[in-house]
């Protein structure tokens, strides 16, 4: 069995992305790691140059930004990245997620469990998604995912898809998942705020909104606006994120005292779907 890890990043210096922690954090379950590094402007390169494996496979591309409608373009570069894949199985991870080392023995195990098994065509991991700062993480199923694949088959009938979030067939039907006993830590909303905005702001362009739209959002996005259902995080950290996280200097208020207690955000947790639709009826 042989596993080929995979991922894209541009720009991940300027936007604070952890990508050579998440890179490292899977490169023990891989034979190989393809990383499509586009061209960038603030040193990404020289960061995926200073991890000193065999494994590392680079490729320096030039992204198309006329792909930005919907978030396309990340799928598609993923999807470059996916075909100098040569392994059996094909291990994603984005540049802002991170795999905990306790995981790596239940991973390994997964895939040669299904290795097999022609059912099995992708592994879906749990999510921890935190925010604000390295203590506090989301609470809120319906509002934040809870489980995406991962790893998948690399026999060629697999494709990411949309944004790059999610697998499929190349027609778009669902491949047949499984989910294993493994969650990926996911640091997409733990910047310093000033970063925090800029990287919103510069994702927003990736779904080809026009300049005045993309300029209202930046008028209107705050640091961290979805508090509410944060909860404190008593666990540890992966290792590779340890110096990070000792290196990390600004202030969050998470504002857990303000927050309803836990039996009443159980219940509007649950009444999420209908709260959002009323919502929408009013605007």
């Amino acid at each position: 069995m042989k596993v080929s890890g995979f991922s894209i990043i541009r720009n991940g210096v300027y936007y604070g992305y952890p990508f050579k922690e998440a890179i490292l954090s899977i490169l023990p379950a891989c034979d190989e790691f393809i990383i499509n590094v586009g061209k960038s402007d603030d040193g990404t390169l020289d960061v995926i140059k200073s991890i000193e494996s065999p494994k590392l496979k680079i490729m320096e591309t030039e992204w198309d930004m006329s792909l930005r409608e919907g978030g396309r373009l990340l799928s598609v570069e993923t999807n470059n990245a996916l075909k100098e894949c040569t392994g059996d199985w094909a291990f994603y991870i984005q540049g802002d997620e991170v795999l905990h080392e306790k995981y790596l023995p239940n991973v390994k195990q997964a895939m040669e469990g299904y290795s097999n098994d022609e059912q099995a065509e992708g592994l879906r991991f749990r999510y921890k998604h935190f925010y604000g700062s390295y203590d506090y993480y989301q609470d809120n199923r319906r509002k934040w995912y809870t489980k995406e694949v991962r790893i998948v088959k690399n026999n060629g009938k697999i494709v990411s898809w949309g944004d790059a979030m999610d697998f499929k067939h190349p027609d778009g039907t669902k491949i047949n998942e499984v989910d294993i006993d493994a969650e990926i830590y996911h640091y997409g909303w733990v910047r310093p705020p000033e970063t925090m905005i800029k990287k919103r702001v510069d994702f927003d362009r990736l779904y080809n909104k026009s300049d005045v739209e993309v300029q209202k959002f930046a008028e209107q996005v705050q640091n961290f606006d979805d508090l509410g259902n944060l909860k404190v995080f008593t666990g540890t950290h992966p290792k590779v994120m340890l110096d990070r996280i000792k290196d990390s200097k600004w202030d969050f208020d998470a504002k857990i005292d303000k927050q309803p207690s836990e039996w009443i955000r159980k219940i509007l947790i649950f009444l999420h779907p209908v709260t959002k639709r009323i919502k929408r009826m009013f605007k």
